[in-house]
């Protein structure tokens, strides 16, 4: 069975970060999609769905220092269901994206230069210490996928 989520959207505010008591960090922030479409008379219509990300421990971390409101993210990851008691009692349930891989897909200005972002430097869990990796090598990717 597979539970994977691939998004593409914009951060709506910064990461809100927590620590929690057994020294796991973790971060949580909206990301807002985007889908257009023709309606009946050909007027062009957007319809804007939110999804709640969450990210962990060394993920967070890098959430918190590249992910800031407005940016451009690609998430990849698995939806989460997840049941709590709000203040007033009353049992809820929530749905979120659980990170695995966060890229951010803007360009970066640096001294009058821009440094693109997309691919060469990936927020990821699978992240080394020397540097950035994906947990799949783009190289060897090819263009027949199955979908």
């Amino acid at each position: 069975m597979i539970n994977k989520v691939i998004l593409i959207g914009n951060l709506g505010r910064d990461a809100e970060i927590r620590n929690l008591p057994n020294g796991s960090k973790v971060a949580r922030f909206p990301i807002a999609t985007n889908e257009n479409y023709k309606d009946k008379n050909g007027d062009w219509q957007t319809i804007t769905d939110w999804h709640d990300i969450v990210a962990w421990r060394a993920l967070a971390d890098r959430a918190e220092r590249d992910c800031k409101k407005g940016n451009t993210v690609f998430v990849e990851g698995k939806l989460r269901r997840r049941k709590y008691t709000d203040q007033n009692g009353v049992e809820r349930i929530s749905v979120e994206v659980e990170a695995e891989n966060i890229r951010v897909l803007d360009k970066k200005e640096t001294a009058g230069h821009d440094e693109a972002r997309s691919g060469t430097r990936p927020v990821s869990e699978h992240a080394t210490e020397s540097g950035y990796s994906s947990p799949f090598d783009e190289s060897s990717q090819s263009d027949d996928l199955p979908f």
